[in-house]
């Protein structure tokens, strides 16, 4: 049988923005934060040797840095991040991670409290 697979690893960070595109005197104007999720999906073939899409020992190192820059900082200073939405996070956390991880088809970001969450397709 031939087929693609996909594995997936998560991994959480905590982070504060403001969005300066809302009306004025907007709650989300005003520095708030977030718990975010994110979800990194990776497909291809097994590696006939380690019989793995990807170790995942080199996404817990490429994922740690990536966290590194997002945990517990002022998402709108990071920098070619954007305005601070989820789309801009998905899209920005794939970006960062691809030249390391060439694998990765999609990453999807949460805020479990609010119930919200953003998938971004790697084309």
């Amino acid at each position: 049988m031939n087929g693609q697979f996909e594995i997936v690893k998560e991994f959480g960070f905590e982070a504060a923005h403001t969005f300066a595109h809302k009306a004025p005197g907007h709650e989300n104007t005003r520095m708030h934060g977030h718990s975010f999720k994110v979800e990194v999906a990776m497909r291809g073939t097994p590696d006939p040797v380690s019989g793995c899409v990807v170790d995942f020992e080199d996404v817990g190192r490429a994922i740690g840095a990536v966290r590194e820059k997002l945990d517990h900082h002022l998402l709108n200073d990071i920098p070619g991040l954007g305005t601070p939405s989820l789309e801009n996070l998905a899209r920005w956390i794939a970006g960062q991670l691809m030249p390391s991880l060439p694998q990765v088809a999609s990453v999807t970001v949460r805020r479990p409290t609010l119930g919200e969450s953003c998938r971004y397709d790697v084309a």
